[in-house]
């Protein structure tokens, strides 16, 4: 099992990398011939970066859209964030102070991330609007994340695992030196989850993230006069 997970995690990284590289430059191929600025448009470019920073950091127009929703994703997304800290004790040679301390935040932030995802899985199965729109790969997106939180909090809880014979695992994956991964079922569930979500990130709405930098709709600026006319 350490070699078909250590193949599978390489496999896994691999086609991250390259499926977010081809990613971004077909979004860098996408002509914009029209000025599509979504109203109220910031009138400079420094505006521009602003708008784009309240977006980044706390969806702006998603909470002037629907204030479930925003709720939902913004818990989600900083809990997530929290929990992938947490896990740089897996991968980091010296445990730093600051990692340690993310122990105890990091339950509270994987509880919160489930909570939220049956959130918006719950708004895509029981909001007739939300579930119209809603396609086959949304639902299972928001299911395989469940899996790995879920798992994840099984390993901390009721499935008690190695995880220092886990962390050198993941070190030696660093090091292209293989140690021996932990026999635990519930463990390979959580891995092997991980692994399709990176595998299949590139290739989904996961990606939305670089995708909002080359939107015409918020990467513009106000159009002077002269633009106006250009654009005619």
């Amino acid at each position: 099992m350490s070699s078909t997970f250590a193949i599978l995690f390489y496999l896994a990284g691999l086609i991250l990398v390259c499926g977010i590289v081809w990613k971004v430059l077909s979004y860098t191929r996408i002509p914009v011939r029209y000025l599509l600025p979504i109203a109220p448009a910031p009138q400079s470019y420094g505006g521009v970066a602003l708008r784009i920073l309240r977006e980044v950091l706390f969806f702006e127009s998603l909470f002037r859209a629907n204030r479930w929703t925003w709720l939902f994703g913004w818990i989600f997304h900083y809990a997530l964030l929290v929990v992938l800290l947490r896990h740089l004790f897996f991968v980091t040679w010296s445990l730093e102070p600051w990692v340690v301390i993310l122990f105890f935040p990091g339950d509270i932030a994987a509880w919160l991330m489930i909570g939220s995802l049956l959130g918006l899985l719950g708004r895509r199965v029981f909001v007739d609007r939300v579930r119209y729109i809603s396609t086959l790969s949304d639902y299972a997106i928001l299911i395989l994340i469940l899996l790995i939180g879920i798992t994840g909090m099984a390993l901390r809880y009721k499935v008690p695992v190695d995880i220092m014979a886990t962390r050198e695992f993941m070190l030696g994956l660093m090091m292209l030196d293989l140690a021996d991964l932990p026999r635990n079922g519930v463990l390979y569930l959580h891995l092997a989850s991980v692994a399709v979500l990176v595998i299949v990130f590139p290739f989904s709405k996961l990606i939305h993230f670089p995708g909002y930098f080359f939107s015409p709709s918020h990467n513009q600026k106000y159009p002077s006069a002269k633009m106006k006319d250009l654009s005619k």
